[in-house]
């Protein structure tokens, strides 16, 4: 969901109430023509507020919570849950912690050396997000409370992508903390939710080596199916190219 122009302004107005427009796409690395745009067109998209909050040293959670479609932000941050802070580790970073497990080691080798998690989030971070929050039904009632067909809402979550709305949206069906789909997302970060320092690899550390061993094969198949469809569609495309020629 945009936000509106009118709104932007005045927020922007008690941000930085003597600064111009050029000075505001400066400091935040907006390109003045995409914030013209979007005052034109009257709709100001998320990422244009975040990039200005950071900018100005203001936290972009409590900044979006200011305007009306973003409201339910406001608040104590919540706690994610473990399954989504699991969630927003990536695949290969599951592959490595099943390895360094002391059950993995063969005979007589110490375990593998500690690693650093990458930042969320990751290739898969949206899709396995919502898996992990889904009770069944998630799909159906972001569905029923935005208007988005259930299809169109997959087929974002294949691509890997949510709008902020959506992500929101999810959340507050799965009853999770709403910030937790715009750091799925990639709008903010964990430190700007509120998720605590090291909450993912304490998640991590928490699961058995049968729940970590499971979680990683799922993952791995998963992908082999992305990859055997990308093959797949770079086959027929080549074919065509060759019927083309």
């Amino acid at each position: 969901m945009t936000l509106t122009a009118k709104a932007f302004q005045r927020w922007l107005q008690g941000v930085a109430p003597d600064a111009s427009t050029a000075d505001i796409c400066r400091v935040s690395g907006i390109k003045r023509t995409t914030l013209a745009q979007q005052l034109v067109r009257g709709k100001i998209s998320v990422g244009t507020v975040v990039s200005i909050s950071r900018a100005y040293n203001l936290n972009p959670v409590t900044a979006l919570a200011g305007f009306d479609a973003y409201s339910v932000l406001a608040g104590p941050p919540q706690a994610p849950t473990s399954s989504e802070l699991v969630s927003q580790i990536s695949t290969a970073d599951l592959l490595r912690a099943v390895l360094a497990r002391p059950a993995m080691d063969p005979p007589g080798r110490r375990g593998a050396p500690p690693f650093v998690l990458s930042p969320a989030p990751h290739a898969t971070s949206v899709k396995n997000w919502v898996d992990a929050i889904d009770d069944g039904e998630v799909r159906h009632r972001v569905s029923a409370a935005t208007g988005v067909a259930p299809q169109n809402y997959s087929a974002q979550l294949t691509a890997n992508r949510l709008s902020p709305e959506l992500a929101v949206a999810t959340a507050l069906a799965a009853g999770v903390a709403p910030a937790s789909g715009l750091v799925a997302t990639g709008v903010i970060t964990e430190e700007e939710a509120g998720w605590p320092p090291d909450a993912r690899q304490a998640a991590l550390d928490s699961m058995s080596d049968g729940e970590l061993t499971t979680l990683a094969g799922d993952r791995l198949q998963a992908l082999g199916k992305t990859l055997r469809r990308q093959e797949q569609d770079q086959a027929q495309t080549e074919k065509i190219w060759e019927n083309l020629g």
